[in-house]
């Protein structure tokens, strides 16, 4: 249980161990008292020097001033004080006290005023890539959730109940514990899981924000998260699931749809489906080189909804379409995670090249939803749909269409309403999503949301 629990991520039987390795109980009632006693002693001694030979200055005393609110603040968040945050903060208190000496006080106001503020900082959480087995069993178990798979992402940091048979997914990022969809697991367990997990953030200090919660969970969220009452849900989208035994191309509402697999199929584009672990070195390079037509990385960001680790055969269960054209040459390819024992899968994924014919990701769906009627396969999750109302409402408020309007020009950047065109043709809208947030800290969390999100982050393995 030790190495499932280290670092940031543990649950409540990992609570001791962790405590013990980065803020054991010892070092987060005691080292506080010991770094705070040794900091105001310095800065006492530092009063008495500077009044002694300069007098009383008054700007020199504001910047105390704001220094002890900055403590105050941090004190009351239940930040918790580090041997590095003291270890900063004396340094810097020394360079303030060199600034003043050397008659520079500009300087020497804000190195002391930022005492406080570095004594204070928020603590990070770490990735927790070795964590992924356990994930894994997890997300294999869990029902009825379109992001499940996501849970995989190696960037994350977990946090497990006491039997390990739920857990979270989450990163701390300016002191914002950033959750990245819903628990996976056991569904029974995400109610008080969610309790433990405001209180273990408290703790550490961590405002908490929810990004791609379903609709129950953002119920949870509000009504369980004790230590973080006042959590708004704003709904962001809706998931597109196609339940695969219902499915079928008949009937007006699949025109589209039916002319796009249409097109592919005069074209003579084949597709077959293979595990992603089982690709050659050959087909590898093949479908990279599909991925570096786009200048995009290969898939250095994203944290709530998509992937890393591409097609390295990292994770488990997860699938491939590759498409063909009439010649042979692979022209595009996607993929899936799988949960609920490999009968619910989620599109991560798509890449085409730019000279592919049109339909191509049409068609690349439809043979996946015919290959998993024969698997067993119950439901497909294709993409997440950003604000489809924004798109579908012919009639809309001057708020709605300012931001229409707004996400027509970013179009280019973000091709949200492209992939509503894209996606409406399967007629499968399903659950919305919510971020969940406190509007007193919307500034914190929106940058932590962004960088999480589109910031590029190094390879975890």
């Amino acid at each position: 249980m030790a190495d499932l629990n280290s670092g940031l991520g543990y649950g409540v039987a990992g609570y001791r161990t962790y405590r013990q390795a980065a803020l054991s109980p010892t070092r987060a009632v005691r080292l506080p008292l010991i770094a705070m006693l040794l900091l105001v002693g310095v800065v006492l001694l530092y009063v008495a020097d500077r009044a002694a030979r300069e007098g009383v200055n008054r700007g020199w005393l504001v910047a105390v001033s704001i220094s002890g609110l900055f403590v105050a603040r941090g004190l009351h968040l239940r930040r918790p004080i580090t041997l590095p945050h003291v270890t900063l903060a004396v340094i810097v208190l020394g360079v303030s006290n060199v600034s003043y000496r050397d008659q520079h006080p500009a300087v020497g106001f804000v190195c002391l005023a930022g005492t406080g503020f570095l004594l204070m900082l928020p603590q990070n959480s770490r990735a927790q890539p070795e964590q992924r087995f356990q994930i894994a069993e997890l997300v294999e178990g869990t029902t009825d959730d379109p992001l499940a798979p996501f849970a995989l992402h190696s960037a994350k940091t977990y946090f497990f109940n006491e039997t390990s048979t739920a857990a979270i997914g989450y990163r701390a990022r300016f002191g914002v514990a950033v959750v990245g969809g819903d628990p996976v697991g056991d569904r029974e367990r995400f109610g008080a899981l969610v309790g433990e997990f405001s209180e273990f953030a408290h703790n550490q200090g961590w405002r908490i924000a929810v990004l791609g919660a379903s609709p129950e969970m953002s119920e949870l969220w509000r009504t369980r998260a004790i230590d973080h009452h006042g959590l708004h849900a704003i709904p962001i989208g809706r998931d597109v699931v196609v339940d695969v035994d219902e499915f079928d191309l008949v009937g007006r509402k699949f025109r589209n749809l039916r002319q796009a697999v249409s097109r592919t199929r005069n074209f003579g584009v084949t597709t077959e489906i293979v595990p992603e672990r089982e690709l050659t070195d050959a087909m590898r390079d093949t479908l990279f080189s599909i991925v570096d037509e786009w200048n995009q990385g290969r898939q250095t960001r994203g944290f709530s909804m998509i992937l890393d680790h591409l097609l390295d055969g990292r994770n488990p269960g997860m699938l491939l379409v590759i498409a063909r054209d009439a010649d042979g040459r692979v022209v595009g390819f996607q993929r899936y995670g799988s949960s609920n024992r490999g009968s619910e899968l989620s599109l991560d994924v798509p890449w085409r090249r730019k000279d592919a014919p049109n339909g191509l990701d049409e068609r690349m769906i439809v043979d996946l939803i015919d290959h998993g009627k024969r698997h067993g396969v119950r439901r497909i999750s294709l993409a997440f749909a950003a604000f489809p109302e924004l798109y579908s409402d012919k009639q809309r408020s001057r708020v709605k269409q300012t931001l229409y309007v707004l996400a027509r020009t970013l179009d280019p950047m973000i091709r949200l309403e492209s992939l509503y065109r894209f996606l409406r043709k399967f007629n499968s809208f399903g659950d919305q999503r919510f971020v969940l947030l406190r509007w007193r800290e919307i500034v914190f969390t929106g940058a932590a949301l962004f960088t999480l999100e589109f910031v590029p982050h190094r390879k975890h393995s």
